[in-house]
């Protein structure tokens, strides 16, 4: 290889070096790297010291609402040393004018999100002062106002990075109408169980927590009320994703809101027992309801004890009464108190329990019947 050779090659690889990636020098482009790099380091010591220091001066507040505020915007304040890490990159590279105002669109663009996703981030913690309206929306209607205003943020955000880009959003919808048209039709039963939420939550059926029971469909407890969906989770832990056109559409019975809980029994008594003792037990029984605190008493609800019927086998006493509590539990306890106690004043009364029996009377034996005599007790002893 001769001189001038040489003296080629090496132009040719100058010339690479300043112009080898889209007419940008590749000095420029490892520097620009490096510079970027540096930031994303930056970003570790960043997020250790300065949030870190932010985290430690809200716990010593009385309130949540900085605790929640640094919480929600951590990772969106992690993510601006790399914006700025990107902005001075694209300022040590030396571009086209095309290439320079795609990287004036990528820094703008970068910007836009970031301020959105601090917007996006804060309305969570934002939502806490909404607890001044749960007197007029119930708590569902508050988590559907925080979805709604998360959405708005997201398609504002996205509208005007959008537009960065040049792209305009208006005539975008527009086009898409159509389509959205087309969607729509195929997409009824989501917007009606949209609408049957909206009716649902404004209404105050039920709230998260309630053990509501829908006919035919499902009894549990309520967990969320969704856009689409309502989450119900049976008593055996399983969840029921109910479509809210289903629980607009049906009769819903919702226990929670019970003022008190009913106890509603026969009690079968064997028809042996005499008229003082059919009075004794009633009379005990009503006398135990009407003294206990556990019941409630008329007027507040109705209370009754009464000879009621003459079964097939039984003379059937009614008890009704509430219970002051709506408690699962504590409504078992006394439900159960109340059993033994019926038992034992059935039996001072010198009185039993019947249960379902026939009598069968023969008035002749068919003729060729050999008759058999019942054995003597005192010989079968």
């Amino acid at each position: 290889m001769d001189n001038t050779s040489f003296k080629d090659f090496i132009a040719l690889v100058q010339d690479v070096w300043q112009h080898g990636v889209f007419g940008v020098d590749i000095g420029q482009i490892i520097l620009a790297l490096l510079v970027f790099f540096f930031f994303l380091l930056i970003r570790r010591l960043f997020s250790k010291f300065i949030v870190g220091r932010l985290k430690a001066l809200t716990r010593k507040t009385k309130n949540d609402f900085d605790d929640q505020v640094i919480d929600a915007l951590e990772h969106p304040l992690r993510f601006i040393p790399i914006v700025i890490g990107v902005f001075l990159a694209t300022e040590v590279l030396i571009l086209s004018e095309g290439l320079q105002q795609g990287a004036y669109n990528l820094n703008r663009s970068l910007i836009t999100f970031n301020i959105f996703w601090i917007l996006y981030k804060m309305v969570g913690p934002l939502s806490l002062s909404f607890s001044g309206l749960k007197g007029l929306f119930s708590e569902s209607m508050i988590t559907w106002l925080v979805k709604a205003i998360r959405a708005l943020v997201f398609f504002l955000g996205a509208a005007a990075i959008l537009e960065v880009w040049g792209i305009a959003v208006a005539p975008l919808i527009a086009g898409l109408g159509l389509f959205g048209v087309a969607v729509a039709l195929g997409a009824q039963d989501v917007f009606k169980n949209l609408i049957a939420g909206l009716f649902i939550i404004g209404e105050k059926r039920f709230h998260p927590g309630d053990w509501v029971r829908v006919d035919g469909i499902v009894e549990g407890t309520v967990e969320d009320i969704g856009f689409r969906t309502t989450t119900i989770r049976r008593f055996d832990k399983a969840p029921v994703f109910v479509p809210n056109a289903a629980l607009a559409d049906n009769a819903v019975v919702n226990f929670t809101r019970m003022t008190h809980r009913r106890i509603y029994w026969k009690i079968g008594l064997v028809y042996d027992t005499t008229i003082e003792q059919l009075r004794d037990v009633r009379g005990r029984i009503e006398s135990y309801v009407m003294d206990n605190d556990d019941f409630a008493h008329p007027p507040e609800v109705a209370t009754f004890v009464r000879i009621d019927s003459f079964n097939d086998s039984s003379i059937d006493l009614m008890l009704y009464c509430f219970t002051r509590t709506t408690n699962w539990g504590e409504w078992l306890e006394i439900k159960e108190s109340l059993a033994l106690e019926v038992k034992d004043i059935v039996d001072k009364a010198g009185s039993s329990f019947a249960f379902p029996s026939q009598s069968l009377y023969l008035e002749t034996l068919p003729g060729g019947v050999e008759n058999f005599p019942m054995p003597d007790k005192k010989q079968n002893k």
